[in-house]
């Protein structure tokens, strides 16, 4: 029998907050059977969970769509909760049950709801680093039915209500194009009021807002003031309604955090503590705030995932120094370090953070530049618990000074870290033969967490941290197997449409707050580059074809169109670029001495990307089925496609021998027949002639192993993968790496460092060759035109190279895909999964293995023609393949 096991409204079963265009519905399946397939569904809405108060009823609609749904003829009210459910008729004709019902309550939806003024508590006599309380008073004099909270910020807010934290999320509003839209959070608060006198209060930092943002130290890049926005709505069991905003009612005073930045930390004087200031009994001197009005500012109900503290880490060692001790968390973390012990009033605890050591085993903190990265509190006497409210530093290790007395066990118990990051739900899973192998893959992940908190920032230690396109796009793959992505890049791609310039150029970093930096330093105006700008194309792209998200490829349409567009305006022929600012293959290995620049030609890269764009917008207008500019952009790709050969390609080669002008062209789909096989070729003998190391850089790197796999050279692909000496993957790793480094040698063999001025020990850009290890190694791929992993291809690595085992698993929008496989000399084992309302093709690269025995039957299945190559054909279910070489079967 076929179930609806889960219904999800944008990603989430329960959801608070959701704005009306982000109704869209998905639903898993779930039957006994083999080849589960939806023929019909039927969507209900209700305000009650029995279904009694039906608000939307589609009917029977026949489809097999089960992932982003949309209610195009439905308009929800404002602040209202609606409960849904849904069923479906199989491929069988059997009508399941109703699902389990989940809910999602909309926020406020029109300009003219807010009653609120935006409030702030700044002053010109003030440090501008200083951390304000505010709060409200007022009284509920009737039983509460039900209590919302409406909540934004100019800088970074924490609420309060009656002493007890408003939620868990963390940095809110989040960092968004300000000047274009900023996210309100909504919060249920019910619970939390109390009969008679209530107090709402806020604490309010700089944040990104007005803080210090770059190593250029810039500040104030939106505004001058801090300030808050709140509206609390209070109904009564009788139905009166009553409103509670920021006006000039609130007031305000210091706190105890006298500074908080990201780069520079968190300074806490808990002697200025008012355990009260959140209730109605505070004895502080309070003062009134300024009222700023409605102001200009397009508020957006939340749209991705807060950041929240999502695990918690305990000491490993505890190294012993003259100036107090240094603690090894034992993995390269974001977040922070909480303490909690018995203090003397006035004792003051100072907590420096690093992510190395260097020789002499001190901190290494040259590569932070500007950032202190410092934490320090000082105690008002007795039991202390605190963990910096408004910062978050990127570390392994931690020298404490103030805590020397304490011995290692009670310095254990005294301290922990947390792991901050945008709380997206953990989706892949990876695992092999090779210890070294899921070693680079936890690295990878762990990069991953710790530079999405956000925004997809390219490292999280130093004074930079921004939303450098060029490492989302190059790692946007990876991330959506590792984890649900969806709300995460359709958040920071509104900021990429926003940000981008009335001619389509689009930042170098979004948001955008390097403004003339790349006019300045290399004399360009365009503030672009390809394979940084392409973001504006790949992200939206890649999160179409992971989660079936139409509306916002048409969200997103125009933006990349408009980037397509700008590259063809560029320069005197219109199928080339070659003019312009280029990072090229920045930070290869085969650039000259003291050069960021690869040796690839720029403009082959430039021209490069500009196809793969093109190629992508005219595949996007056919998905939204956009005909003429289908047609257009097939037309500008066949030209762009010939002009890189005419220009880039003599006699069948590559003008440029290095390996980037040989992995994009075959990466990106550039090169035909003859011209394809000896540009793979070559390709091959580059890697094997350098002892199976790379040269490539940021944008030749992430295609390298695929490009190797996809045309024959799959073994040079994994002898590069599990090359351990220097430059490669695994050498970080044998350097006693946790994370992806920004250069192949950041620690060299000597202990020394790469230069001070760009090396990252967190830089996911380079993590972006998990995809290859889910996709070449484990076997989970998917066919080039599917949506939402609705055509799997199965792919194990049964070549008898360097794994003999391999699994992984994806959580996908239709349910989870799983392989698992083992070889031995003569026979294999495989287990697969396919999910409903999904298809899947089992290929072997290997011919050796041409005979399986499906053991959930034990029939022999021979492979077949299956779109053009050998395969098996598989609709959903379990299956458990033995697997012998041509010369004969073993089953055990």
């Amino acid at each position: 029998m076929t179930q609806v096991t889960q219904i999800t409204c944008f990603g989430a079963d329960s959801l608070l907050g959701v704005a009306r265009e982000n109704l869209l519905f998905s639903w898993l399946l779930a039957s006994e059977r083999r080849n589960v397939v939806q023929r019909q569904y039927r969507l209900q809405l209700a305000l009650d969970t029995a279904f009694d108060e039906l608000q939307f009823d589609s009917g029977w609609v026949l489809s097999d769509q089960s992932v982003n749904v949309p209610l195009s003829a439905f308009i929800p009210l404002s602040r209202t909760r609606y409960y849904f459910r849904v069923r479906v008729i199989d491929d069988a004709q059997q009508e399941s049950a109703w699902s389990p019902a989940g809910w999602f309550e909309t926020a406020l939806q029109h300009a003219h709801e807010w009653k609120a003024d935006w409030i702030t508590p700044d002053r010109d006599d003030e440090p501008a680093e200083s951390v304000y309380l505010l709060r409200r008073l007022f009284t509920a004099g009737k039983k509460v039915a039900s209590a919302r909270l409406y909540s934004s910020a100019l800088g970074v807010y924490r609420l309060y209500l009656n002493g007890s934290p408003v939620g868990d999320d963390l940095f809110s509003p989040g960092w968004t194009s300000y000047d274009d839209h900023i996210q309100f959070q909504s919060a249920d608060v019910t619970s939390l009021l109390v009969p008679g006198d209530n107090a709402l209060g806020a604490m309010l930092g700089e944040g990104w807002f007005k803080g210090e943002l770059t190593w250029l130290k810039k500040r104030e890049l939106y505004g001058r003031r801090k300030a808050l926005l709140a509206q609390l709505h209070l109904l009564f069991e009788d139905g009166e309604e009553c409103l509670i905003v920021t006006d000039g009612e609130w007031r305000c005073c210091n706190g105890p955090i006298l500074d908080s930045g990201f780069y520079a930390g968190e300074t806490y004087d808990a002697r200025r503590e008012d355990p009260c200031w959140c209730s109605a009994h505070s004895a502080a001197e309070w003062q009134p705030v300024t009222v700023m009005g409605k102001q200009r500012y397009r508020l957006v109900p939340q749209i991705s995932e807060p950041v929240r503290v999502t695990q918690t880490l305990t000491p490993v060692a505890f190294i012993r120094t003259d100036d107090g001790v240094i603690v090894d968390m034992g993995q390269n973390m974001v977040g922070r370090i909480r303490l909690r012990a018995e203090l003397e009033e006035g004792q003051t605890i100072t907590l420096r953070h690093a992510e190395v050591l260097d020789t002499s085993g001190k901190l290494y903190t040259d590569n932070l530049r500007n950032a202190r990265q410092t934490v320090t509190y000082t105690a008002r006497g007795g039991s202390a618990e605190y963990a910096p409210y408004f910062s978050f530093q990127g570390f392994r290790y931690v020298e404490i000074t103030g805590l020397s007395h304490l011995n290692d066990e009670s310095l254990s118990g005294a301290i922990c870290g947390e792991v901050l990051h945008t709380d997206m739900m953990r989706t892949g899973e990876f695992s092999c033969s090779n210890p070294a192998i899921n070693r680079l893959f936890d690295n990878i992940v762990w990069g991953q967490r710790g530079n999405f908190v956000d925004v997809p920032t390219d490292c999280p230690q130093r004074d930079e941290r921004l939303g450098w396109t060029g490492d989302a796009q190059i790692f946007i793959r990876t991330a959506a197997y590792n984890y649900d992505v969806r709300r995460f890049f359709r958040k920071w791609l509104l900021s990429v449409a926003a940000d981008q310039k009335p001619n389509g150029s689009v930042p170098v970093v979004v948001p955008n707050v390097l403004l003339d930096y790349i006019s300045k330093i290399w004399g360009d105006e365009t503030y672009t580059s390809s394979g940084w700008g392409d973001a504006a194309v790949i992200c939206p792209w890649t999160v179409y074809q992971f989660y079936g998200d139409r509306q916002l490829l048409a969200e997103q349409y125009s933006s990349m169109k408009a980037w397509v567009n700008y590259i063809h305006s560029r320069g005197d022929d219109p199928w080339l670029w070659n003019t312009d600012f280029q990072f090229g293959d920045w930070l290869a290995l085969d650039a000259e001495p003291d050069s960021y620049f690869g040796a690839t030609p720029v403009y082959l890269v430039a021209t490069a990307f500009y196809a793969l764009s093109t190629r992508i917008v005219r595949d996007a207008a056919a998905a939204l089925n956009l005909r003429s500019d289908e047609r257009k952009y097939r037309l500008w790709h066949e030209n762009i496609v010939a002009a890189f050969r005419r220009t880039f390609m003599r006699e069948g080669e590559m003008i440029a021998d290095t390996q980037t002008a040989h992995i994009l062209p075959l990466a990106f789909g550039l090169l035909e027949g003859a011209d394809r096989v000896n540009v793979a070729a070559r390709l091959n003998q580059l890697v094997v002639e350098q002892d199976y190391h790379l040269t490539t850089g940021f944008l030749g790197t992430p295609w390298l192993c695929v490009a190797l796999s996809e045309n024959g050279y799959h073994d040079t692909a994994v002898k590069l993968a599990c090359q351990e000496s220097y430059p490669s993957w695994l050498f970080s790793v044998s350097q006693g790496a946790t994370t992806v480094w920004e250069h192949w040698d950041g620690i060299k063999p000597d202990g020394s460092f790469w230069s001070e001025n760009m090396n990252s020990f967190n830089h996911y850009a380079y993590g972006a060759i998990g995809e290859w290890f889910y996709r070449f190694v484990a076997g989970i791929d998917f066919a080039p035109d599917s949506v939402a992993c609705g055509d799997i291809i199965f792919r194990p690595d049964l070549s008898g190279g360097s794994f003999t085992s391999a699994a992984a698993s994806y959580r996908s929008v239709r349910g989870i895909i799983a392989i698992r496989w083992e070889r031995h000399e003569e026979h294999a084992r495989l287990w697969l999964t396919v999910p409903a309302n999904a298809r899947a093709v089992l290929r072997l690269a290997d011919a050796q293995w041409s005979v399986l025995v499906d053991e959930s039957d034990r029939k022999i299945r021979s492979l077949e023609d299956v779109g053009g190559a050998p395969g098996i054909a598989l609709g959903s279910g379990e299956y458990h393949f033995s697997l012998g070489r041509q010369k004969g079967i073993t089953v055990e």
